[in-house]
């Protein structure tokens, strides 16, 4: 993905691998979930709530638009 203006795109970067990072970890979540393994659910989803957040931080820091653009994108 590419931003509007070209200074933002370190920051595009960041919140988009971020999120990449929260959906893996999302899928792990759900994993250990369904295999009732409660002990990696609560590790996985306090990595989760931190990745999801770092992914946010970034997002404010990028206009309104750009923001929209990665919600609207395959990885949201």
């Amino acid at each position: 993905m590419k931003a509007i203006n070209p200074k933002n795109q370190a920051k595009l970067n960041k919140a988009i691998y971020w999120l990449k990072r929260y959906n893996e970890l999302n899928d792990l979540r759900n994993f250990a979930d369904d295999n009732e393994d409660q002990k990696s659910f609560d590790k996985l989803d306090k990595v989760c709530a931190k990745a999801f957040d770092k992914y946010l931080e970034y997002c404010e820091e990028l206009p309104k638009n750009q923001v929209k653009e990665i919600e609207k994108s395959e990885l949201y």
